[in-house]
């Protein structure tokens, strides 16, 4: 998933986006609120986390113009105002969950996961399909009906197949993969996407799944036809 930190705190943004990095997320950073709502109006994103105490301009207002443009990403506000009615406040303008600070890293990566499996329309943490079984939480793809077997898969592969996985049998466009896979200092290309296709596809052939191609638009995730 791609996710944008907005914290004016460089310590705690750091620690954050290495944590989110560490589980296997794109995530971009900024530190003011005229950043956060000018990347938001250009760029697609899963989850936004959002410190409302930011320079240039306050973080309900950044909320406050991204649901006024339709964008539907999740929000994760984290913020030291605490009282009910900025909880309140936010949460009348669109915010989807509110994390007071200080807070407990691990309750904040759960929030992180719930925000994440709710954006995909999801309300268990375990996805199927084929033969294969997805776990959103432990980001982890294991084979066989009771998930015995887990599937080692390179990061880059991995990530291909959690976005094609969570649409499994709809056409992902090849944009929006370059996207969802890369934060703003990355750099994947075209071609690399076709790589990690093809091999993607030798891993998941004796699972019973593949990636077809949809010429000129992108990529979807199919099962393969059974011997007859």
């Amino acid at each position: 998933m791609r996710i944008l930190l907005t914290e004016d705190n460089i310590a705690l943004a750091d620690g954050l986006s290495a944590i989110l990095r560490g589980t296997g997320h794109a995530v971009d950073v900024v530190h003011d609120g005229a950043s956060a709502d000018a990347v938001i109006a250009a760029e697609n994103f899963d989850l936004v986390i959002l410190d409302l105490n930011l320079p240039e301009m306050d973080g309900l207002d950044v909320l406050r113009a991204m649901r006024a443009r339709q964008n539907q990403a999740a929000v994760l506000i984290l913020t030291a105002r605490g009282t009910p009615e900025e909880r309140v406040k936010g949460l009348d303008l669109g915010a989807d969950d509110y994390l007071i600070k200080p807070f407990d890293i691990a309750e904040f990566e759960a929030r992180v996961r719930v925000l994440l499996r709710r954006q995909a329309g999801l309300r268990s943490a375990t996805v199927s399909f084929g033969g294969i079984s997805f776990d959103l939480n432990s980001r982890t793809f294991s084979s066989g009906s009771s998930g015995a077997t887990p599937l080692d898969i390179p990061a880059r592969e991995l990530g291909l197949l959690e976005i094609l996985f969570m649409r499994a049998g709809k056409v992902v466009a090849k944009e929006a993969i370059i996207q969802s896979l890369t934060a703003f200092d990355d750099d994947i290309s075209a071609n690399a996407i076709e790589q990690y296709v093809s091999r993607l596809r030798k891993r998941l052939s004796p699972h019973g799944l593949t990636v077809k191609t949809a010429r000129g638009i992108g990529y979807y995730l199919d099962k393969l036809p059974e011997a007859s």
